[in-house]
């Protein structure tokens, strides 16, 4: 079944409070991440990204730290975007959102003149972000009680 969806910058308030809610839907409902860790003084100045269907609903978000942000989280080079809190709801699952979410941020990375996008997967979405081109390196490390590894792909 295919379900017609845009991706597309949080242009406001209302859409980076439906990123919130995806992010608590995924990551604090369903998979036990505490609430407080779940937000970050890193969302004020990322760039969201929110996937709806054509009716408004919201399938899924993303976010892309750069500059500063995503310098210290990334080991201090800011040519390097930082792609985080990937979420898409259950029910929209299988459907491309992901894939559609990565490649938006990877936009939005470019159009800032970053060179290479880093993320923290979990380790079951490994597959996931190889499929779009990401690495694996480092070693595994644990983020929110769960097992991460860093990944990155020059853009």
């Amino acid at each position: 079944m295919t379900v017609p969806y845009t991706v597309r910058e949080a242009r406001d308030s209302a859409d980076r409070e439906a990123c919130f809610a995806v992010r608590k839907e995924v990551f604090v409902a369903e998979q036990g991440v505490p609430e407080d860790i779940e937000y970050d003084a890193y969302d004020a100045g990322a760039v969201h990204v929110l996937a709806v269907r054509d009716d408004g609903t919201p399938l899924g978000t993303g976010r892309l730290l750069h500059g500063e942000a995503a310098a210290a989280k990334n080991g201090g080079d800011a040519s390097v975007g930082a792609l985080g809190r990937l979420a898409v709801l259950r029910r929209a699952r299988g459907l491309g959102v992901g894939a559609a979410l990565v490649r938006a941020v990877e936009d939005l990375a470019r159009e800032r003149g970053l060179t290479a996008v880093d993320l923290h997967a979990q380790t079951h979405a490994l597959g996931f972000y190889e499929r779009l081109g990401y690495v694996a390196y480092g070693p595994e490390f644990e983020d929110a009680g769960m097992p991460h590894r860093a990944m990155r792909r020059v853009l």
